[in-house]
């Protein structure tokens, strides 16, 4: 367990330690931590004395008092970790559940917004990467781990290296999208290297 200090109780730091264990992200312990906090506000006291009613009843004061689906959602996850992992007393939930959050329709952009949306990008570089985001569905930190030997124009994919929920995945490459950034790839190894020509360029292939 690591070193506790003098501002985090045994029962947070034992928290730190269970999501430490499992891996969990920076932002995700900061969310459960969060809930957590939260709750013990509600309660006036310590968290670790809420009884199945109290959660019941925390929930409630949540919907009541407005706060969004999403936030309750992530406060019960947060909740759940404290109670089934640190605390050993899944049962505590059975009275809460996640609320239904609505999902409306996505905003879809016509080919032409598309293009005057990509078009509208500073440079080659940031247009391409523009592309690849909305073409083939990557998120914006994917796009900026992507690395040339993870394009293969053989098979048209993309390889996604720990991506969404630390996975690795494949992304299918339009022939449109591939030649975006083979054009792309050739300017910045020209650009590092004045005396090399695009048609000498690297393939694209893994």
């Amino acid at each position: 367990m690591s070193s506790l200090t003098p501002s985090v109780s045994p029962l947070r730091q034992r928290m730190i330690d269970d999501m430490r264990m499992r891996k969990f992200n920076g932002k995700t312990q900061i969310h459960y931590i969060r809930a957590v906090r939260r709750l013990a506000a509600y309660l006036k006291r310590s968290p670790d004395t809420a009884t199945a009613e109290d959660l019941r009843a925390f929930q409630l004061h949540m919907v009541e008092t407005g706060t969004a689906p999403p936030t309750i959602n992530a406060t019960l996850s947060g909740l759940k970790f404290f109670f089934d992992v640190t605390l050993g007393h899944a049962e505590l939930l059975v009275k809460v559940q996640p609320v239904h959050q609505p999902r409306p329709l996505p905003v879809v952009l016509s080919c032409d917004e598309v293009a005057r949306l990509i078009a509208a990008a500073p440079n080659p570089k940031y247009q391409a990467a523009l592309s690849v985001a909305y073409g083939a569905g990557l998120r914006a930190s994917e796009v900026c781990a992507l690395k040339v030997t993870d394009i293969d124009s053989e098979r048209m994919t993309l390889r996604v290296e720990q991506g969404k929920g630390r996975k690795d995945r494949y992304a299918m490459l339009s022939p449109v999208l591939l030649e975006r950034l083979g054009i792309t790839v050739a300017r910045e190894h020209a650009a590092r290297n004045p005396t090399w020509h695009e048609h000498q360029g690297p393939a694209l292939h893994r």
